[in-house]
């Protein structure tokens, strides 16, 4: 069936439809990575946006049940330039085509996703609308201005767990009790944090601060999640009650929101960072390390300034774009990064990164 992709600045895309019929809409953003496609669709850090997969093949590895970042696909739309619906590995048990309608996303191939990410590149990730109903431009422009902005725009309700729970439950011989705070957080970090150790407790977003206490956590992490952290004040309040009380680790929204509770400003990129292969140099070390990224929104420079009594440091920077990859709060017992070290595609460069959270951990003195 034939689909159109139509952009809040009026360009069209014209191609084929692959997964549900219908519509959907989001913001349109490019990932550069090679393979990944079932985590990238998974991840909930890209709930609300529609997805340009850069590399030109995609499915022809088919899907899984392992390589999955949570229970569903998270990301509005998937946008391809040729989709394989044959598929040789031997994990493989399924296609994505069928993955796709399984999870009632809508997708779109054999348009020129060259042209597609130049655009965005140049113009800045904006709206879009995939359909299969119409081709008629104003009809599209009137169900696209209907939709609201990412901007300002609490996405984080709609990903985070609904209750607390246990990860790994069966494990008896962790050595630390860590409280994870899910914005959206994937499958990737609970698993690295497991390897490395620590009894998982994962809480809903809006969980208060002395509820997170009453676990009596060694240290709290501060996952990843979708969308502007400005708009999650209920998270940036919470966090301020919980500085200097245990260690705290964030990870991408973690990072900003950390940031943002401490006073700090954050801003939206351009076009974002999406891939597997962002060159991020770690100043500490002087090293360069290959991250995985997805995020569309930074931690401004400037307004770190204004931060006082935290004796923060920047630790990571991005090469691309200089903006900030890392901070580190050594008076309060803190640090964050922007990247996904979970995501490994160094494929051990970052993994330092869990084992300095045990570090940091055993270091603390509690003292409620």
């Amino acid at each position: 069936m034939k689909a159109n992709l139509f952009l809040e600045d009026g360009m069209i895309f014209k191609g084929v439809n692959i997964g549900l019929d219908g519509e959907t809409i989001g913001e349109v953003v490019f990932n550069t990575s090679m393979i990944g496609y079932q985590e990238i669709l998974t991840d909930p850090s890209y709930y609300g946006q529609i997805v340009v997969l850069t590399y030109p093949e995609i499915g022809n590895y088919g899907v899984n049940s392992e390589d999955i970042e949570s229970d569903k696909i998270q990301a509005s739309g998937l946008i391809v330039k040729e989709y394989f619906n044959y598929y040789c590995n031997w994990r493989a048990e399924g296609n994505l085509q069928d993955y796709l309608k399984k999870n009632n996303i809508v997708g779109l191939e054999g348009i020129d996703t060259r042209q597609l990410t130049r655009h965005v590149r140049l113009k800045g990730s904006m709206k879009g609308i995939i359909s299969t109903e119409t081709d008629d431009k104003a009809e599209l422009k009137k169900r696209l201005d209907s939709y609201p902005s990412i901007i300002k725009r609490d996405l984080v309700k709609y990903v985070t767990c609904d209750a607390p729970y246990v990860y790994n439950p069966d494990r008896s011989d962790y050595k630390n009790v860590v409280v994870v705070v899910d914005f959206g957080v994937k499958r990737g970090i609970l698993k690295c944090l497991d390897w490395e150790g620590f009894k998982l407790i994962v809480v809903p977003a809006s969980t208060g601060p002395e509820e997170i206490l009453e676990y009596n956590p060694d240290g709290i992490l501060l996952s990843n999640g979708p969308g502007d952290p400005s708009a999650i004040d209920y998270a940036t309040k919470n966090i301020k009650k919980l500085i200097g009380r245990r260690p705290i680790f964030g990870i991408c929204m973690g990072h900003q929101l950390l940031a943002t509770a401490l006073g700090a400003k954050t801003y939206k990129l351009k076009f974002g960072h999406h891939g597997g292969n962002h060159p991020v140099k770690n100043l500490e070390t002087g090293k360069v390390e290959i991250t995985s990224q997805n995020h569309g929104f930074a931690v401004s420079k400037e307004s770190l300034e204004g931060i006082k009594g935290t004796g923060y440091e920047i630790t990571h920077v991005n090469l691309n774009d200089n903006t900030i990859e890392g901070l580190q709060y050594k008076d309060i017992d803190a640090y964050t990064i922007q990247f996904h070290p979970e995501g490994k595609p160094g494929p051990h460069d970052s993994r330092y990164i869990f084992n300095k959270f045990t570090q940091l951990i055993k270091n603390f003195n509690k003292s409620d």
